[in-house]
C-alpha cells in the first residue's frame, strides 16, 4: 500500500517534494521573507518525519511477518511474546497513518484561524468562551503547532467576548475542523450566589489559512479598509499608532479585524487571510445547503443547534451531537484531549461523503 498514488503513502511524491523544497534554501533571498522561509523549513520537517515512520511501518510489518512465520512454525517459540509485542505497537501506528488517510480535504493540510464568540449570557458565556480557548490552545499544544493571537476583546469580568488565533502546523485545519460550530455547556455557575445551574453556549469558527486561491477572487473596490487604533496584546494600551485593521467586504458584509500583529501591512495580510477563509466557507455552506434541499433534508440555523454539549453538573458528560462519541471525562477534554472527538468527526464525515 506503500505506492498508493495521492494518499499519505505515496512516498515517491514526498521525497520529490522535500526535494523541490530543499532547492529553494539555496535559492538567492530565501530568507529575505523569513515568515515563509520559516514555513517551507517545518514543511521539510513534518514531510521528512512522515516520510522516517512509513518507513518503521514498512520495517516492522516485514517483522511481524517474519515473526509471524516462525511462530506458526513452531507456536512455543522463544519468540511470540516479541511477536505479539509487535503486533500491538504495529496496530497503533498504522491505526494513526489510516487516521492521516482520512486528511484528504482540499484544505486539510493548511494551517488554521479558529475564532470563538461568547454567546448571549454575559459573564457566563465569556467565561465559557475562555475556557473552550484555553482547550483549543491545549490541543494546539499537544500537537506541536504554534499558535499567535491576531485579535481579541475580553470579558470585563472572565473570558473573551471574542477570540482570533492563528495555528501553524502541517493538517491544523484537518484536526481542527471538527471543533467548528456551537458548544454548549452545563455547570453550576462560579458566578452566582445561589449555586444555581446555568447553561452556556459560544460558537467556534475554523477556518483554513488561506493566501491567494483560484476559488476566491476578491476584488480591490469590494473592500472598505479602516484603521483604527490597537489595544495591544492583553487588552492594555500599549500602542499609540493606527496599526489595527478592520475589513469590509461590502457584496456579503462579512467584516474582519486584527489588531496583534507587529505593523498595518501585516495586519491587513493576516485579516485577509481570515477574509478568504470566511469567503470560502460561505461558499461551502452554501454548497451545502443547495445540496440538502436536492435531497430534502430540513436544518434549522438556531443558536440552539449546538455540535457538542459539555455536561459539568448534575453529572460529567461530553457528547458530540454528530457523532454520537462521548465520554464520562469532561475534565481531560477541557484540557485539550480532542484526538477522539476529532478522529469520530473525521470517520463520519467520510461516512457522509460515501453515503
Amino acid at each position: 500500500m506503500w505506492t498508493r498514488s495521492g494518499g499519505i503513502f505515496d512516498l515517491d511524491r514526498k521525497r520529490d517534494e522535500v526535494g523541490e523544497l530543499e532547492a529553494q534554501l539555496n535559492a538567492p533571498g530565501f530568507w529575505d521573507a523569513r515568515e515563509q522561509a520559516v514555513a517551507v523549513t517545518k514543511k521539510i520537517a513534518d514531510l521528512k518525519a512522515e516520510l522516517e515512520e512509513n518507513e518503521r511501518v514498512r520495517t516492522d510489518i516485514a517483522e511481524a511477518q517474519e515473526l509471524a512465520r516462525l511462530d506458526a512454525e513452531d507456536p512455543k517459540h522463544p519468540l511470540k511474546a516479541e511477536l505479539e509485542k509487535k503486533a500491538s505497537e504495529l496496530e497503533a501506528r498504522v491505526r494513526q497513518l489510516e487516521l492521516a488517510l482520512l486528511l484528504d480535504g482540499a484544505y486539510d493540510e493548511k494551517s488554521a484561524i479558529f475564532t470563538i464568540h461568547a454567546g448571549s449570557g454575559g459573564t457566563e458565556a465569556m467565561d465559557w468562551a475562555g475556557m473552550l480557548a484555553r482547550m483549543l490552545l491545549r490541543y494546539c499544544e499537544r500537537k506541536a503547532w504554534s499558535t499567535r493571537i491576531l485579535d481579541e476583546s475580553r470579558g470585563e469580568i472572565a473570558g473573551y467576548k471574542r477570540l482570533t488565533v492563528a495555528v501553524e502546523g502541517r493538517f491544523a485545519y484537518g484536526w481542527l475542523k471538527s471543533e467548528a460550530g456551537v458548544h454548549r455547556l452545563v455547570r453550576i455557575s462560579p458566578f452566582d450566589a445561589e449555586q444555581m445551574r446555568h447553561t452556556s453556549f459560544a460558537l467556534v469558527e475554523v477556518l483554513p489559512e488561506l493566501e491567494d486561491v483560484e476559488e476566491i477572487k476578491i476584488k480591490p473596490e469590494e473592500l472598505r479598509v479602516d484603521t483604527y487604533l490597537s489595544s495591544g496584546h492583553g487588552g492594555q494600551s500599549v500602542q499609540t499608532t493606527y496599526s489595527a485593521v478592520r475589513i469590509v467586504h461590502l457584496p456579503t458584509g462579512i467584516m474582519v479585524t486584527c489588531q496583534n500583529e507587529r505593523s498595518q501591512i501585516q495586519n491587513r495580510e493576516t485579516a485577509m487571510k481570515i477574509l478568504r477563509g470566511k469567503l470560502l466557507a460561505r461558499q461551502m455552506a452554501e454548497l451545502k445547503l443547495e445540496k440538502d434541499q436536492l435531497r430534502g433534508v430540513v436544518l434549522s440555523p438556531e443558536w440552539g443547534n449546538q455540535i457538542r454539549s459539555y455536561v459539568l453538573q448534575p453529572y460529567k458528560m461530553v457528547k458530540d451531537h454528530r457523532t454520537k462519541y462521548e465520554t464520562s471525562d469532561p475534565d481531560a477534554v477541557l484540557e485539550g484531549g480532542l484526538d477522539e472527538f476529532a478522529e469520530a468527526f473525521l470517520r463520519w464525515q467520510h461516512e457522509l461523503k460515501a453515503s
